[in-house]
């Protein structure tokens, strides 16, 4: 079933043009992938996705209902979560008050019981440092919280911006082997990488951006033995 569909997306900040009108096709319980350099506008679509950003032109439908253009928290309340670039932790607050945060539209008692369970079966560490000030993580344990965040707003549609970012080669590793268990429990998952290879590695589907268009996209495990994108993105 399709779950998100963008057709001639655009965004504008003043004079230039970051997005020059995409589309893509996300069905439901794939990991796609959106590959590309510094400034191709990868970011940029994450957030007319998730509605920190307004397009400037083009449709968003999510689970059959157009999106573009609507506050961050009524599309979080339609199933799509953010961790973003950077993880953006919230310092003052313990690993169990982040996590509280991101359950902010679940007002089931038993539903909130179940996503910490899930959240702490995929990230042991988290429930180890439950009472913990976020500020004393390490980077990985922060990124372990920005994602199990995320997760606690039962989203259908998981959106993560450079998980690996900053990560040693273990912990990644890691990070994205617990993807493909959150895939395999039923999120599908949109995510944002530098790491090509790797992410390639667990994505069902790849779209690759340059400059704000999409110059390549297909199956993941194609692109893996496309010889452009070798050359650009894996370094030959």
């Amino acid at each position: 079933m399709q779950l998100l569909t963008v057709r001639n997306l655009k965004l504008n900040y003043g004079p230039i043009n970051a997005l020059k009108g995409i589309d893509l096709d996300i069905e439901e319980g794939q990991i796609v992938a959106i590959l590309g350099a510094n400034g191709a506008g990868k970011t940029s679509t994450l957030k007319v996705i998730s509605g920190l950003l307004k397009p400037s032109d083009g449709e968003i439908v999510f689970n059959g209902k157009s999106i573009a253009g609507k506050p961050v928290h009524k599309i979080a309340k339609q199933g799509i979560m953010q961790s973003p670039e950077g993880r953006h932790v919230l310092i003052g607050l313990t690993v169990e008050e982040n996590l509280r945060v991101g359950a902010f539209n679940i007002k089931n008692k038993a539903q909130l019981k179940q996503n910490f369970e899930r959240v702490y079966q995929l990230f042991p560490r988290l429930k180890e440092r439950a009472k913990q000030q976020s500020s004393t993580l390490s980077g990985g344990e922060q990124q372990m919280l920005a994602i199990g965040r995320a997760l606690m707003g039962s989203p259908k549609l998981l959106i993560l911006d450079e998980p690996s970012l900053g990560l040693a080669p273990l912990l990644i590793k890691d990070i994205f082997a617990t993807l493909q268990k959150i895939k395999q429990e039923g999120t599908t998952i949109l995510i944002v990488e530098q790491n090509a290879l790797a992410t390639l590695k667990i994505a069902d589907y790849a779209y690759v951006l340059e400059l704000g268009k999409i110059s390549m996209h297909g199956k993941a495990q194609d692109l893996v033995n496309d010889k452009r994108l070798i050359s650009a993105y894996l370094g030959g």
